[in-house]
């Protein structure tokens, strides 16, 4: 092991350190971005366009998809976990609560620092979440799910993300250059936290 990676934690008090501070973290990258103007990522697009039809807070139909996504979970054998139950619940909070707190990017180096901010946000949060050993998220789980019928993750998370970007993005969704962005460096950003983080 480098010395540079952080050991997998195994307690359960460091483990819901990590799955909490994860989901913070998480909810406050989606607000960072929508704040930013610039594009969210494929599946905030497509909440912030349901939430623009429907009335409701981005945080609110965040909690909402992710309940409905567990029902998808039943006839994929998926099973969930404290990490899953947590991650509908308090992602959404989190991203209303930053969404509330943060001013609005009112110049583009602000924007773009938004974007930034937002991406490395989600990065780290997913790594922080899933290196807690607690479950995966509703999205994650059926793409994990597909996987299991054959396809390949970058398949199924390409077909998945693809169906709610364009979707959302019917419904009146941001869908700019933080979106290219956001598809083009959560990935590679996700791997490099892997080194810090090991995942379980």
């Amino acid at each position: 092991m480098s010395e540079a990676t952080i050991p997998a934690v195994s307690g359960l008090p460091g483990r819901l350190a990590r799955l909490y501070g994860g989901l913070a973290l998480y909810g406050t990258g989606i607000g960072l971005q929508v704040e930013s103007g610039l594009g969210n990522g494929p599946w905030d697009v497509f909440h912030q366009g349901v939430g623009l039809r429907a009335g409701l807070s981005i945080g609110t139909v965040i909690i909402v998809v992710g309940a409905l996504v567990m029902l998808a979970w039943i006839p994929l054998r998926q099973r969930p976990g404290l990490g899953t139950v947590s991650n509908v619940i308090f992602v959404g909070l989190f991203a209303d609560a930053a969404i509330h707190l943060l001013p609005p990017a009112g110049h583009p180096v602000l924007a773009w620092l938004y974007v930034a901010l937002g991406v490395t946000s989600i990065a780290l949060a997913t790594v922080l979440y899933i290196s807690a050993g607690l479950g995966a998220g509703p999205r994650d789980g059926i793409m994990t799910g597909l996987v299991r019928t054959g396809l390949s993750v970058r398949l199924s998370r390409f077909l998945i993300e693809i169906t709610v970007l364009a979707a959302g993005w019917l419904l009146g969704g941001t869908v700019g250059l933080g979106t290219l962005v956001f598809a083009l460096a959560v990935g590679p950003l996700t791997q490099l936290f892997t080194r810090w983080f090991p995942l379980r």
